[in-house]
């Protein structure tokens, strides 16, 4: 049984790449440029999955709705 308080599950930058299907170079210039949130353990970076969550939410971009008028 899961403890109600667990923290979120911590990703490497090679794992967080993984998941957004990009390179670990692209994620660590995001953790350079302060674009995403990051855990300092030590020397080593972890990134929370709601951190990339997060990441991942504040750059969606919704569909435009065309209307019969605009084309």
């Amino acid at each position: 049984m899961k403890d109600p308080i667990d923290p979120p599950e911590m990703l490497t930058p090679q794992a967080a790449a993984e998941r957004l299907g990009t390179t670990v170079r692209f994620v660590r210039r995001l953790i350079a440029e302060r674009r995403i949130a990051f855990f300092k353990v030590g020397r080593h970076v972890r990134i929370s999955s709601t951190d990339l969550a997060a990441y991942l939410a504040a750059g969606r971009v919704d569909p435009v709705r065309v209307t019969a008028g605009r084309r």
